[in-house]
């Protein structure tokens, strides 16, 4: 893209982007996971069993994982502004229409419409924002910009449950009109539209449909894996085809002239860095707002309320991380604090199997207190690091890969915490079904073992990089 069309912000409208494009990542991500504690009212209006619901989030998260890649493209041929601003609007239109619908079928794909708006919403805001911002205000913003992919599925679930008790599910909906309105009217008056001479590359039908089958299937085999009732020839056939089209997509994503993932940016080492061991952590940290809830629930036999009170912790820890990220990543630099702190966050997941049922509250909300503010700065650090040497001109790529990659991530986190807690159960003799307190606490040692895993892609950093972005060379 020229250079008139990747200065996407006038300079100073660029804070008040910054917060609007936050704000549509939090209301994308707040979607995915709002409706877990609604599930049983919802299954009631719709006169089915509330399991058969959860399709109501898989489908949406399945859309945003397929529909992602072709982001980039498509703000490269309409321009920043259009996509995302029409983004906003197909998202709110479709949060309107799942508070009407009156039965299974028409929700989910009323869902399914919702994630396509959240696919283009999420890479597309964010190249916004990276296209404008300086490489020593970069940290500033991504900082701003993360905190939804953090606090949203921790206080999901009890604004959800909030929400359902004391008014009707359909607000869980509803309530995306106003902001959906305020967020299109803002993005076209403040996102720079001189986009009139936008890319008009060809579009890669085949990637997208090699990538988006891979996607579908490697998540859908990870689902049926973590279930209590495992259909294990089933699972293996879908993981088997995302082997294969995962092989495919990605032999034509390397030949394909203009592809709709493009992996040019993988040469970029601090990218790559943050893409391999960055996804590993990710997929650690997602599968805390999933295990922490059941086990206070199931194992210690907390209501929905007392649970996601205590799992706010967590959500604060994330907020009081964010007043001192900016002077630890100038002290330290990235590669000091990823692995010093990627250690540490690991640590706070092994420590979670420490909890019991008699472990005093003051404890537990220091725990997790701890948790939120290590997994925080570790976050930020990965998402700031992933663009830190990319040129401007690989922006759209990169972006458009990180989204990817980072949405199926964060995905597979849940399905990981499945299959850690079946494989305790396992291990312990007695059926999935039953879980019991012990099974948790091996469950939080699996994943932190992944955790760990994540620090392997970080040795192989220079002292210094990143260090335009972080500032550490400057000391």
């Amino acid at each position: 893209m020229s250079g008139s069309s990747s200065t996407a912000l006038r300079a100073p409208d660029s804070p008040l982007i910054v917060l609007l494009v936050a704000g549509a990542f939090f209301m994308e991500n707040l979607d995915g996971t709002i409706i877990a504690t609604a599930l049983p009212q919802m299954a009631h209006s719709f006169g089915v069993h509330p399991v058969d619901l959860s399709i109501g989030i898989t489908s949406y998260l399945l859309t945003l994982a397929v529909f992602i890649p072709i982001s980039g493209w498509t703000a490269d041929r309409f321009g920043v502004r259009r996509v995302f601003t029409a983004a906003l609007a197909v998202f709110t239109a479709a949060s309107v229409v799942c508070g009407m619908t009156d039965g299974l079928v028409s929700f989910t794909a009323a869902r399914i419409v919702q994630g396509i708006g959240g696919a283009m919403m999420v890479p597309v805001g964010r190249l916004a924002v990276l296209r404008a911002t300086p490489k020593d205000d970069l940290m500033r913003a991504i900082s701003i910009i993360t905190w939804p992919g953090l606090v949203a599925p921790v206080i999901g679930p009890p604004l959800g449950g909030l929400i359902t008790t004391y008014s009707s599910w359909r607000w869980i909906f509803y309530l995306n009109l106003p902001l959906g309105l305020i967020g299109m009217v803002l993005a076209w008056r403040f996102i720079d539209g001189r986009d009139d001479d936008t890319e008009r590359r060809p579009f890669d039908g085949l990637g997208f449909v090699l990538s988006g089958v891979c996607c579908t299937a490697l998540m859908y085999a990870m689902e049926l894996i973590g279930r209590s009732d495992a259909p294990w020839r089933e699972a293996l056939a879908f993981f088997a085809a995302s082997v294969a089209t995962g092989v495919a997509a990605f032999l034509h994503l390397r030949r394909c002239p203009h592809p709709v993932v493009d992996l040019s940016a993988l040469r970029v080492r601090t990218f790559a860095v943050a893409m391999g061991g960055g996804s590993l952590f990710r997929i650690s940290i997602s599968t805390v707002p999933f295990l922490l809830p059941l086990m206070f629930q199931i194992g210690f036999g907390l209501d929905a309320f007392e649970s996601g009170l205590l799992t706010l912790a967590v959500f604060a820890g994330n907020l009081s991380m964010k007043v001192v990220t900016t002077p630890v990543m100038r002290r330290f630099g990235f590669r000091s604090v990823l692995l010093v702190n990627g250690a540490l966050a690991a640590l706070s997941l092994a420590a979670m199997s420490l909890l019991t049922p008699t472990t005093p509250y003051g404890w537990v909300v220091a725990l997790l207190f701890f948790s939120g503010l290590a997994r925080s700065l570790q976050f930020t650090a990965i998402n700031t690091l992933s663009f830190a040497d990319v040129p401007k001109a690989q922006m759209s790529a990169a972006s458009t890969f990180a989204s990817t990659l980072g949405q199926m991530t964060m995905g597979m986190g849940v399905a990981v915490g499945a299959i850690a807690l079946r494989v305790a159960a396992w291990l312990h003799g007695h059926p999935a079904q039953s879980v019991t307190p012990a099974d948790f606490s091996l469950a939080f040692v699996l994943v932190s073992l992944v955790g760990f895993a994540a620090l392997y892609d970080v040795f192989g950093l220079a002292r210094h990089a990143g260090a335009e972005v972080s500032g550490h060379a400057k000391r």
